[in-house]
């Protein structure tokens, strides 16, 4: 008989109902609890998945301790309510999935994840852009140098919302082409620099904040990340440009390797290309166009599953366990400080854990 983790997903808003689907879904996971502070979310996904009465649905978070036999969460709330939650369930024992970020607090982030140590539990980030086949296989590709020398990257992340009001454009969007030049780089960066303009929600003179953010929430930003080899990666950050783009590319010596997730039919394309020297000219030679081939799947699903795989062959995760999160946290941190300071360098430990 296939041995079944039984699951509580505390919170089913935006994200929230996507986990709890794949959840559903998968043949080793048995959903047992819905945690949500509104009722009418907890009445929609009963409705929307025909729940069963033996499905404990909950406004009180305290409330899945009843639930017998309960050996994991899976949290999808706000991020400045991860570090009470998840600490709670590693302390109860539970094994637990947040979404990103970790936290909002590099010293939170490290904190859990001695926790997660010390109870024996794996935690681990929902960062669902390193579960994506074109991002696994990118890494691949990179990581084989058919790029040849790595050059520098970039990326654009722009669209026309949402716009949060908790955290900046640099939050709510960076992480994930961070996560990605990271993965494919196989590398941390050791000095960051981010630059921000305010349009829709500057500070108000003499308002009381406990946000890190001075300067108000940035709508657009401007990083630059460089890493232990020289290369430097440029990421453009919008919620208020219409222009909807998820790009990233990595360029060397040989040709670009670009992420296009916007296109249907070609996400992954490699673009050859080189300069043949003469005399005093470079002439462009080998120019081609390489469509690359992913596999199918939703890479949420993926993470569902990583996430169950983990718990039940008590394997620690590589790909996106709470060190990468924090490591993630950590760049973050350091971009907002640049940030507040006009784009002054901060310098990391890339030993730092």
């Amino acid at each position: 008989m296939t041995k079944k983790i039984k699951i509580a997903v505390i919170g089913v808003g935006r994200w929230g109902v996507h986990l709890l689907r794949n959840f559903l879904e998968h043949p080793q996971a048995s959903v047992v609890a819905v945690v949500d502070p509104n009722p009418e979310c907890l009445a929609g996904v009963k409705r929307q998945h025909n729940l069963g009465d033996e499905i404990l649905l909950t406004t009180e978070w305290q409330a899945i301790q009843q639930v017998e036999g309960l050996e994991a969460v899976v949290i999808a709330t706000p991020a400045s309510t991860h570090y009470s939650l998840i600490s709670d369930a590693l302390h109860w024992g539970y094994h637990v999935l947040a979404e990103k970020p970790l936290t909002l607090n590099p010293a939170e982030c490290q904190e859990l994840c001695q926790l997660a140590q010390k109870q024996e539990r794996h935690l681990i980030i929902d960062h669902t852009y390193l579960f994506h086949p074109a991002v696994e296989q990118g890494k691949a590709v990179v990581q084989a140098r058919q790029l040849g020398d790595l050059r520098y990257g970039y990326a654009t992340r722009t669209h026309l919302g949402p716009v949060r009001q908790d955290v900046d454009a640099l939050w709510d969007l960076a992480i994930h082409d961070i996560a990605i030049f990271n993965s494919w780089l196989n590398q941390i960066p050791v000095k960051v620099q981010a630059t921000g303009t305010v349009w829709l929600q500057p500070k108000l003179a003499g308002e009381q904040s406990n946000s890190s953010l001075v300067q108000g929430l940035s709508d657009l930003v401007w990083v630059t990340l460089t890493y232990p080899n020289n290369f430097q990666a440029y990421i453009h950050l919008c919620w208020l440009n219409p222009d909807k783009q998820r790009r990233l590319g990595v360029v060397g010596n040989l040709g670009s390797l670009i992420f296009d997730e916007m296109s249907r039919t070609s996400p992954l394309t490699i673009l050859h290309g080189e300069f043949e020297v003469q005399e005093n000219r470079f002439i462009p030679v080998n120019q081609k166009q390489q469509v690359l081939e992913i596999e199918t799947g939703e890479p949420l699903g993926r993470v569902c599953n990583h996430f169950i795989t983990c718990v039940l062959e008590n394997s620690p995760s590589k790909v996106s366990s709470g060190k990468v999160g924090t490591q993630l946290v950590q760049i973050l941190a350091a971009l907002t400080e640049s940030l507040n300071n006009g784009g002054k360098p901060v310098f990391l430990d890339p030993n730092e854990d």
